[in-house]
Parts: structure tokens; sequence; C-alpha cells
């Protein structure tokens, strides 16, 4: 069988699309690609117009099976080749888009997923939300990116202790650390002094010493879903008077200046605290990222919704317990016994390609209490219940890999691309 795949994204743009929409597919792709390479051979294209097609056609005067993966949203997905087409796609609001604008017929889901008549997602909530508008029957799987093999093998060596000791990393870029940095430059402008961050400086080389409880959350802070607004002010707040917790935020985004103003000004507004916040935008090496998840107790999230979230995903494979909600893709992996639930309501919302803001679905908002009561009680676990805290790690690695293993995920393609290869073959 030939496996074509594509993404929008690709090696040799994704420096320049870091953090835009969409860009998080190639993540996705590189992740399926080695087990799509157990079940066929697998080519990566740039251009699919020109290309599916021509493979397609030359599969079948061969007699071999042919299909074509798109690393993409229903709505950028192209629905006039001949190869069968799946898209493979994350979602995570409670409905999927059912109206249309700009002239774009494909902006309605419905019309995009009838004619390829299949699809890839990433989680039960998001087949549910498909089946809810395509019928109780529309071929759809969950099938998460199979990060645990990569990810567990690294929480092995590591060790899993819930406190940090001068842990050191090294960086390459800009490193903002509370404890060394003047807050004045970001308060209201009538009250402004001191100079502010330079972030046209040329990039520097830096080292970064962790001690404590480590609590990090790896995002891009454009991402409206991310709520980090919420993250930060329940850390400053409730560890106001904890010296020793620190909360490091690994941004990712090609451009950074003001995201990074905005994050400022909320530390100055929650000022004053002795608790540590570390903001890391720049290259880690291998190593040194692997040093990060050494060194953190938990891993945080605080979104509206996820599609899988794969930072979440990575640092629990690890064996790293979470702070996090139980919601859209988190509620296939997450549970009391491996992560601090933070409690969450829905509320309505539009779809965040919909250029009318129109109200058509529900998001899912962190009850910022309970953020505060998670942080608290996970803190007194690291600290005070070392037993605790390996349970949880235990379960957190045994739970991911029943959920975005290479097994499993090899096992869910195999049935699903063999379900739908049978489905396009003439009768």
């Amino acid at each position: 069988m030939l496996i074509i795949i594509h993404s929008e994204t690709n090696k040799s743009n994704i420096e320049q699309n870091l953090g835009r929409p969409e860009y998080s597919y190639y993540f996705v792709l590189k992740e399926f690609r080695p087990v799509l390479e157990r079940l066929g051979q697998v080519i990566e294209v740039s251009n699919p117009d020109e290309l599916v097609d021509r493979l397609y056609f030359d599969c079948q005067s061969r007699g071999e099976d042919c299909v074509f993966l798109s690393f993409s949203p229903p709505h950028r997905t192209p629905i006039h080749y001949a190869c069968p087409t799946i898209p493979v796609f994350a979602w995570e609001f409670s409905t999927i888009p059912t109206d249309t604008w700009h002239g774009e017929p494909r902006h309605d889901w419905r019309l995009v997923l009838d004619k390829v008549g299949a699809a890839i997602t990433h989680s039960s909530f998001t087949v549910t939300a498909v089946r809810d508008a395509m019928g109780p029957d529309y071929p759809i799987s969950a099938i998460p990116a199979p990060v645990w093999d990569r990810f567990a093998g690294r929480g092995r060596n590591l060790g899993q202790q819930p406190l940090a000791e001068q842990v050191r990393l090294s960086l390459r870029g800009l490193l903002i650390d509370s404890r060394n940095l003047d807050l004045r430059p970001y308060g209201p402008a009538a009250l402004r002094e001191g100079e502010p961050v330079d972030f046209d400086a040329p990039v520097g080389e830096h080292e970064l010493v962790l001690d404590g409880v480590i609590y990090t959350s790896v995002f891009n802070p454009y991402d409206g879903r991310k709520n980090w607004q919420d993250m930060l002010s329940a850390f400053c707040t409730t560890f106001r008077e904890c010296a020793d917790a620190t909360l490091v935020l690994k941004l990712t985004h090609h451009d950074i200046a003001d995201a990074l103003n905005d994050m400022l000004h909320h530390l100055y507004k929650n000022q004053d605290y002795r608790c540590r916040i570390v903001l890391i935008h720049g290259f880690l090496a291998d190593a040194d990222y692997e040093r990060l998840v050494q060194a953190t107790s938990f891993v945080v999230n605080s979104s509206f919704g996820e599609g899988q979230c794969l930072p979440l995903m990575e640092f629990m494979s690890c064996g790293k317990p979470a702070v996090a909600p139980c919601n859209t893709a988190m509620a296939d992996y997450i549970d009391g016994q491996n992560t601090f639930i933070v409690d969450s309501t829905d509320e309505l919302t539009a779809w965040p390609h919909d250029p009318r803001a129109a109200y058509r679905t529900l998001r899912y908002v962190t009850n910022w209490d309970s953020l505060c009561s998670a942080y608290q009680a996970s803190y007194q676990v690291a600290r005070h219940d070392a037993p605790r805290y390996a349970r949880m790690s235990a379960h957190a690695v045994s739970r991911l890999q029943a959920f975005c293993s290479q097994a499993a995920t090899e096992q869910r393609l195999q049935a699903f691309l063999a379900s739908v290869i049978a489905q396009a073959k003439p009768a």
C-alpha cells in the first residue's frame, strides 16, 4: 500500500510558520510517519495537486492500494482528487462548523466530510462532535499522535523525583526570570519607569538552574485557547509566599515580542510574590529539553479545550503528573490518578476561524479557584507525599501508553485504513 501524506507546514517552512494556525499539524505528521511506514510505503508531498492523483493512478495500474492523508482541518482539505482522501485533524469545540462564509463552501465541514467519506481525529470528544453532525455511523476514528514511545524512554532515564535539585539547562534565545526582572516598565503608562527588556537584542546563551517544585507549560502565547492569564495569576496568588515554587513557560512562536509585553504586564499586575516565574523563548537542545522535563514536578494546562495537546501528552508519557482540566481531548487520558483535575464550565463561543465571530459552539472555561486548589494540593504532594507522587507518575506513564503508544496507533490505523480502502473499491 502507498500512503501519501501532506501538511501545509513542512520542514522547509516550519521556522517561519511556528505559532501560526495549523502549524502543529506538521508535528502530528512527524509523529504518525514511523507508524505509517510499518503499514506501507510513505511518500510526503509538498504539492498535492500535482502529485496525489498521479501517484494514485500509477498504483491503480499495478493493482496497489493507495490513500492520501491530509494533515489539515476539513476546510483546508482537498476534495477533488480521485485518490481516497482522509483528513487528519484536531478539534476542541462542541460542534463542527456547519455554516459557510467568504464564498468557500468547505467551511461547512459536512460538505467535506461527506465528500471524502471518512476522517481521522485525535479524541473521542471530536468523534462525538462529528457524528452529531454526520450521523452515528460516519466512519471516523480517534487516533492520537503516537508520542508515548519516544518520551517514555526519556522518562525512564530521568527518574521520577518530585523535587528539582540544581538542575541546569542551557538555552540559546531569550530567558526572562522574575528573580532578576525589573517590572516597572510594564505598569500603567503613567507609572512606567526604567528600561524594558530589549527583544531585538542579539540572541544569547543562558544557563537556567531549577530548584524546588517546578510547574511547566509549553504553548503558543497567541493561541487564545491556552488561557495563560489564569495559569499565571492563579500561580502567583497560590504561591505568593512560596519561594521554592517555580512556573516555567516555554513559549512557541516565531515573533514573540507582543506576547511577552502582555505577559510581563500581567506579572506586574500580580505583584508581590515570592514564587518564581521563568519565561523561555528560544532553542533547547534535546539534552536540555530532557533536563527541563527532568526538573518538572507537574505539567500544567489551563486551556479552554484541546484537540489533543502534544506537550501535555509528552510530559505525562515521561511520568510527569498534570494540573489540568478533564474535558475535550484531555478526557481520553486524564483522570484523578494522574492529574490534579481543574474544574471547568462550558460557555458559548465562536469557531476560531469564523470571521463573523458568531456564537455556534461551546468552549470550557477553567474555574480559577479550582486551579488555585489544584496548585496547592499538588505542591503538598510534591513536598510531603513522595509515595503518592510515584503512584501518579507511574499511572501517567501507563495511561498514556494505552492512549498514544505506537503499538496502539498501528493497530487502530491498520484497521481503519483497511476499511476505508475496502469501501473505496468498486463492488
